[in-house]
């Protein structure tokens, strides 16, 4: 199995799209190894029925090590092209320390995504338990928010931590975007300040509500996330197409990285481009992030 440092060229730019999908239906799980997601998120825990918690959790380690690798819809098996997370149970559900047992077991490149993260010591002791494989942190509550920061540093295997928004509305009682947009703000700065770059937004949930998931993928990208979870294949090319960079802005970052170039090239450190638009190291930041979400970083 690839780890995720060995997947093809086009797997190294920054993902745009996770896909869950639930853990007790292994044909779906084979069928989002082979979608179009960036990553896929194997969900132990909301997806998954209560009563269907212990299957779950034997059908991705089926998946997961390997062993159930038929082929899809006619097509050879993909999962070795895919970055792969479990969603496990809180570590104090009573799912939860079997989830991470069953996790432990598993080839180091299958992350883990911890929800209702409340407590930087528990995902220290959670790190323990799972052995080297990267952690996915959930913020679902109004106390994990203020926590953000330090949940965020709280161990190096720590690579991402994004917000659980159904949750964290119900903890809040906010009814619209509007009252989450604090919560959102603090989790992106949480999360760079941590040195773990921009998030990802929470699920929409309304997989036939197209022209919403653009909307508050903008919303999202304006705020400073960077791509966004889904619950449906169908998401996936409209979250990919309000986070990924249009024809203009690409030509306007390309313009600004070769002028600064040139400048840097005679000893200029910032300049003003003929149209009046100014370029310093502030804004040469800003278009490597849009043109590293096209160019391939082993391409130059």
């Amino acid at each position: 199995m690839l780890s995720e440092e060995e997947l093809p060229p086009r797997k190294r730019r920054p993902p745009l799209t996770w896909l869950y999908v639930p853990a007790d239906r292994p044909d779906r799980v084979l069928k989002a190894m082979a979608s179009s997601a960036d990553v896929v998120i194997v969900d132990l825990e909301d997806a998954v029925a209560v009563r269907s918690k212990d299957r779950a959790r034997d059908a991705a380690a089926t998946a997961l090590e390997g062993r159930d690798q038929g082929p899809v819809d006619g097509r050879p098996p993909v999962a070795r092209q895919l970055p792969v997370q479990v969603r496990v149970n809180h570590p104090r559900s009573s799912w939860g320390s079997q989830d991470l047992a069953m996790v432990r077991g598993l080839p180091e490149w299958v992350g883990v995504r911890l929800p209702k993260c409340e407590s930087p010591d528990e995902v220290v002791e959670v790190a323990h338990l799972v052995g080297p494989r990267p952690l996915h942190l959930l913020v679902e509550s109004a106390l994990g928010v203020e926590r953000a920061f330090a949940l965020a540093g709280s161990h190096p295997r720590v690579a991402s931590i994004g917000l659980g928004e159904a949750d964290l509305r119900a903890d809040l009682g906010v009814t619209g975007d509007e009252g989450l947009l604090w919560s959102r703000g603090r989790l992106v700065s949480a999360s760079v300040a941590a040195g773990l770059g921009p998030p990802s937004m929470s699920v929409h949930p309304d997989i036939r509500d197209v022209a919403g998931l653009l909307a508050s993928c903008r919303v999202g990208r304006a705020l400073g996330f960077l791509g966004r979870t889904a619950i449906h294949p169908d998401q996936l090319d409209p979250i990919r197409e309000a986070f990924a960079p249009t024809a203009p802005e690409l030509a306007r970052a390309r313009e600004m990285l070769a002028a600064a170039a040139a400048g840097a090239a005679r000893g200029v450190g910032a300049l003003v481009l003929a149209d009046g638009r100014f370029v310093d190291e502030a804004v040469v930041r800003q278009a490597r992030r849009v043109v590293a979400l096209v160019d391939d970083p082993a391409d130059g």
